[in-house]
């Protein structure tokens, strides 16, 4: 029991450390090594992602095969941490559910990097607040139900972002709006992946990025591309970016942000396979505290008393709305462990009137 205690925390320990550096370092690419090419940085991202979801998979299928001929033999890393994990084959309605999640994944990425590059680590995070708000209103379009107190929750968020983006917190116009439409991605994701999930696939997280990663991949590729941003790099790679003649750190800073990236998919898995869905978002709430903390600190970020107030109001009003979707869910699980146990309950209870009114009555069955 100690054993699966400390190996949550240290995963939970890995996931905040992930979550944490891929922010500060997308940031450091574009603000201390002068690698401002989001699109590019997006497409590194998901080419790492895709690489490492193939190993992942090969690593699992030889462990396969090594124990089918010895029983014996203790599995490899991956299906230690992971466990088994069993790729679908998608049929055609499957593979254009990939296909349109893959261009709603890679915007997000792409354009949150784009957001990175025109505002402050501390805005973004601010304005990333306001997913949950979002996620509701396109709930509620779909009609799914969403109870009045989680409703009334997402409000001090939303009061809290305006306090927080009110006068100067270094954003632009166009920083503005890149990050309206990375929260407003950020949201549509996580209800197209929900359905991924969770719906008819039921794909498994691994399983889904596998899919997934190389098509995003492409994708960000073909916008850097015609943004330009590949014919720049060739045009500065040999004065500015050779890691070999120039300089290590601006591809070091990249490769690094692309490992943090798949790591932190691997630890999040890991983290909710491990550890409830209350002591992550706890986690989640600390390291938004500690990512304006530290970012502040790094990036110099000037924040003025009100904008002050307001990130705290948006700190809070996070946890609340947390707690509020944590103990709904939790309630949810208990009504429903509660009726599956009343219909266990009287089935049995049937049976057993029924077996007993046939012992009763021997000759029934003959009138």
């Amino acid at each position: 029991m100690k054993a699966v205690k400390d190996s949550a925390t240290l995963w939970l320990i890995v996931w905040m450390v992930n979550n944490i550096g891929v922010t500060l370092l997308n940031k450091a690419s574009f603000k201390m090594v002068d690698f401002k090419y989001p699109y590019f940085l997006s497409f590194v991202h998901m080419a790492v992602n895709a690489l490492g979801s193939q190993l992942v998979f090969r690593s699992i299928s030889a462990d396969n095969r090594r124990l089918v001929k010895d029983v014996t033999a203790s599995p490899g890393i991956f299906q230690r941490l992971l466990g088994k994990i069993a790729r679908k084959e998608l049929d055609g309605r499957g593979r254009r559910s990939i296909l349109a999640f893959s261009l709603v994944f890679s915007l997000n990425i792409a354009i949150g990097n784009v957001s990175l590059r025109h505002v402050s680590v501390n805005f973004n995070q601010v304005m990333r607040s306001l997913v949950p708000a979002i996620t509701i209103v396109m709930a509620l379009a779909l009609g799914k139900s969403i109870s009045l107190r989680r409703q009334l929750a997402v409000l001090p968020v939303i009061v809290g972002v305006a306090m927080a983006c009110f006068g100067d917190m270094s954003y632009t116009a166009l920083g503005f709006f890149y990050t309206v439409c990375c929260i407003l991605l950020a949201a549509l994701k996580a209800v197209a992946s929900g359905e991924l999930l969770t719906g008819s696939l039921k794909l498994h997280p691994v399983d889904l990025l596998g899919h997934m990663a190389p098509l995003a991949m492409v994708q960000c590729l073909a916008v850097s591309i015609f943004q330009g941003e590949v014919a720049d790099i060739f045009r500065r790679w040999e004065t500015e970016l050779n890691p070999f003649t120039v300089s290590t750190l601006p591809l070091g800073v990249v490769l690094l942000s692309a490992f943090c990236s798949f790591t932190l998919n691997i630890s999040s898995l890991m983290a909710n396979k491990l550890t409830s869905p209350l002591t992550l978002c706890i986690a989640a709430n600390v390291k938004q505290v500690l990512m304006i903390f530290i970012s502040t600190i790094i990036f110099h970020t000037e924040i003025e008393p009100l904008n002050g107030a307001g990130i705290l109001v948006v700190l809070l009003g996070s946890a609340h709305y947390s707690y509020i979707s944590i103990k709904e869910k939790l309630g949810q699980g208990e009504t429903k462990t509660n009726a599956d146990s009343n219909a266990a309950s009287s089935k049995e209870q049937g049976d057993e009137e029924e077996q007993a009114e046939l012992l009763q009555s021997p000759d029934r069955t003959r009138e």
